[in-house]
């Protein structure tokens, strides 16, 4: 399957600042990309990023930014399919435990209740059904600092809100989960997209309760434990501040259907 897949930042700072950026493509084995990144300001032309890894090879992107406006470009053509995601002792580890925006500890009576005796991949379906009809994609509704917590309480958000919600049931549960950051061809409203990989049946596989683009299309950017991981534009001295962002995600030809009872891995 070839993806075309992009992003266009406008960054305002009023003062010298470092950003993070998250918006390159996952080298994930078995990919091939091609891409570019471009950073320019307004009055001292180009910028040039440093890049480092992190983990399930995703890339991060340390930028200094003087005062005034900055644009980032970022296009890539993805073809092939990505390698199953690797399973790890530390990561089933991690990824059990709570987190800042997936209070696992404070869900043990919810998670029980509802989904105590489902198990395995029928576990994914459920919690991603609960989920899913529970709560009411509203862009705006919720704030940056929501947690899951503050989800369940409001029954509304957006892809994050819905993917810390379900993390903190599966973790609840004893499920190693994370939320990944990806590309999504089909995705309506189009920007950056959340979902969740939770590991069962011996893999990484993917729970999206929005239902918002078809699992097997998705690209991967960023993993983590949660928003805090993963976040596409971090700013972490000075003061700089996202004014637009653009997001494109297309498949060449027509998008692969989406069966919810299926097990399916980022690919």
């Amino acid at each position: 399957m070839k993806r075309s897949v992009g992003a266009e930042l406008e960054i305002t700072a009023g003062t010298q600042s470092e950003v993070e950026l998250q918006v390159a493509v996952a080298r994930t084995p078995g990919l091939k990309v091609r891409e570019r990144l471009t950073v320019v300001h307004d009055d001292h032309g180009p910028l040039t990023p440093t890049e480092i890894a992190t983990p399930h090879h995703g890339r991060l992107h340390l930028l200094t930014v003087p005062p005034g406006r900055t644009r980032v470009s970022y296009d890539a053509t993805v073809r092939r399919t990505a390698r199953p995601a690797e399973v790890d002792q530390v990561d089933l580890s991690t990824y059990r435990r709570p987190s800042r925006y997936a209070t696992a500890d404070t869900f043990g009576d919810v998670a029980e209740a509802e989904f105590g005796t489902v198990a395995d991949r029928d576990l994914l379906q459920a919690v991603s059904s609960w989920v899913g009809t529970r709560l009411e994609y509203v862009p705006g509704s919720s704030g940056p600092t929501d947690g899951a917590a503050d989800t369940l309480e409001h029954r509304a958000g957006v892809c994050r809100d819905y993917a810390h919600l379900g993390i903190a049931l599966l973790r609840a549960l004893g499920v190693p989960a994370r939320l990944v950051a990806v590309y999504a061809p089909g995705c309506f409203p189009m920007d950056f997209h959340a979902v969740v990989e939770a590991y069962v049946a011996g893999g990484w596989h993917v729970v999206d309760s929005t239902a918002l683009a078809p699992r097997s299309s998705l690209v991967r950017i960023a993993t983590g434990r949660d928003a805090a991981d993963t976040a596409f534009m971090t700013t972490t001295n000075g003061d700089a501040d996202l004014e637009s962002s653009a997001v494109t995600a297309v498949v060449d030809g027509s998008l692969p259907s989406d069966d919810l009872d299926r097990l399916v891995q980022i690919g």
